[in-house]
């Protein structure tokens, strides 16, 4: 009954939060410049480039989700031996994830392109093996760039994320005579995951926001696509502005799926 009775107050009291006169203000200067540029902007070009800009978004998509995929994967052992492992496995990972995060990914991807990606012509068989139509193309470099980046920041992420988890809990898994693999499937992976979710989230929005930089490596994404607009068509607002709300709506739409899937685990009281 106690419950009953605070939750909504709790739920009035956040509903109340947002309509504070300083966010009101905001948010109407925000949607009279969204009108102003609707109204008195140049957008009959739209049309023309739409077929280019929705090629664009699905690629800046693929990049997003395969590096991110794929970057969980490594930072899931990049984590669990910073814990764990011996030092010869901790040094690696702990070097592996200083340098990655320590450096530019705009550097990262100009070396891996430019640099890397100049010597394999040069190595006697590449370019009549099944590798080189890969090698030869711009977005695998991205899509390890992006990897390899997000592995190492998300590395971090849980190796606190796994060091955090009780150890009482662990030891109470053993104590009912859990082998190491059940005991991290059932209970180590999802405490962890539950504490790293929200921080997963925000650090895959800014991994969205890093997508542009393959562009420079003559990926055409939909910042690559929107440069070409605004080349072409000499305007400078009106395609900044529909890239800004773009990437707005893709950002949105991952953080609110991110957020039912925190709701959706029945891992709790972390």
């Amino acid at each position: 009954m106690e419950n009953s009775l605070t939750a909504p107050s709790l739920s009035g009291t956040a509903a109340d939060s947002w309509f504070k006169p300083h966010r009101i203000i905001l948010l109407l200067i925000f949607a009279a410049m969204i009108i102003a540029a609707l109204v008195f902007g140049e957008w009959d070009w739209v049309p023309r480039y739409l077929p280019r800009l929705a090629s664009g978004v699905g690629v800046t998509l693929a990049m997003l989700f395969s590096s991110v995929i794929i970057g969980f994967m490594l930072a899931l052992p990049l984590g669990i031996v910073q814990v764990t492992g011996p030092w010869w496995l901790k040094a690696p990972a702990a070097t592996f994830c200083t340098i990655f995060r320590g450096t530019p990914l705009l550097l990262q991807l100009w070396l891996l392109y430019y640099g890397l990606g100049s010597l394999f012509p040069m190595i006697p068989g590449i370019r009549s093996s099944f590798l080189w139509p890969y090698l030869r193309e711009a977005w695998p470099y991205g899509v390890f760039a992006l990897t390899v980046s997000f592995a190492a920041y998300e590395g971090e992420v849980m190796r606190g994320a796994f060091a955090g988890v009780p150890s009482g809990e662990l030891q109470a898994a053993r104590a009912f005579g859990m082998g190491r693999l059940k005991m991290f499937r059932r209970i180590w992976f999802p405490r962890a995951f539950y504490r790293a979710l929200p921080t997963l989230t925000g650090e895959t929005v800014l991994h969205l926001k890093a997508t542009p930089l393959v562009a420079t490596i003559t990926v055409i994404d939909v910042y690559g696509v929107i440069t070409k607009v605004r080349q072409e068509t000499l305007l400078t607002y009106e395609p900044l502005l529909l890239l800004a709300s773009v990437y707005l709506l893709l950002t949105f739409i991952l953080v609110a799926g991110l957020r039912f899937l925190e709701r959706r685990i029945p891992v709790k009281g972390v």
